[in-house]
């Protein structure tokens, strides 16, 4: 499905370029603000509650025209993409016997790690920060204002092949460990009272240093394919033309390769000011 996508965006633009009336060429850049979707029913702790996350995109394009009213438009696209959590969150509980080691005495750390339950919960901050470079072609429709008018407005859609560049997931802060997502239970250790050996005490299990940059681009599909859309308003000097336009893309193949961490789509809205030129 991914070549035939991709084998049939080569065809349109190459056949674009056979027909065309005129092309311009172009540049544009400006903001992405993307998320992270959770997806149908695959859901789990993890994967749910993403926010918005900025980041920089851009573009250069080909606007292959065939009338005053429609054009083909091909690019190549940098997007950034992903999402974050800040706060109150669930995390593997496996991670967490990787951190107990130094904070739980090592006697004692078998006895917790062997009871602990999928997720624990934390306060800290995580942000998954995905590039891809993006091939979208769109259909684009645009309308003058009126026939001395410089001011056109334009309207494009259509489907793109997504490239995963880089991915990886930034945590920060410290914090208590807890068992629930409300963050009343902590989780705790049992440790030996000299006093009464019958009674152990009982006491929170030290806080933990979430400060780590991990790649996590061998977890997530190397190819995406997906649906653009933008609108914009473009101001015609002679052979150039200056615009501002905003739009979205959205992934519709999950983004991981397994299905442990549940599964997620990846999205942007994008904000983007540009150039183009008549040849």
């Amino acid at each position: 499905m991914k070549k035939l996508l991709s084998l049939t965006l080569l065809m349109a633009c190459a056949m674009g370029f056979t027909y065309a009336q005129s092309v311009d060429i172009g540049v544009k850049g400006g903001l992405s603000i993307p998320n992270l979707s959770a997806s149908g029913s695959e859901t789990t702790p993890l994967n749910e509650g993403y926010s918005s996350r900025t980041g920089p995109g851009f573009a250069v394009f080909a606007d292959i025209k065939f009338s005053k009213l429609f054009s083909i438009q091909p690019s190549i696209e940098f997007s950034a993409q992903g999402g974050k959590k800040n706060g109150l969150q669930a995390f593997p509980a496996e991670d967490f016997a990787a951190k107990a080691e130094g904070l739980i005495p090592a006697e004692l750390l078998p006895a917790i790690t062997s009871q602990l339950p999928q997720y624990l919960y934390a306060d800290f901050n995580s942000t998954a920060k995905m590039n891809y470079l993006l091939v979208p072609v769109l259909a684009k429709f645009g309308w003058d204002f009126s026939q001395e008018s410089p001011f056109r407005f334009y309207a494009g859609a259509g489907p793109f092949v997504g490239f995963l560049m880089s991915a990886k997931q930034i945590t920060s802060g410290n914090s208590q460990i807890y068992l629930d997502e409300g963050g009343q239970t902590p989780l705790t250790i049992s440790i030996p009272n000299p006093q009464d050996p019958s009674s152990p005490i009982t006491i929170p299990v030290p806080a933990s240093d979430f400060n780590a940059e991990t790649d996590i681009k061998d977890q997530l599909n190397k190819v995406n394919f997906g649906f653009q859309a933008n609108v914009g308003l473009s101001y015609k000097i002679n052979r150039s033309s200056i615009f501002v336009e905003g739009g979205g893309n959205y992934g519709l193949i999950n983004i991981q390769k397994g299905t442990a961490n549940g599964k997620n789509n990846t999205g942007a809205a994008t904000v983007m000011i540009g150039y183009a030129y008549s040849l």
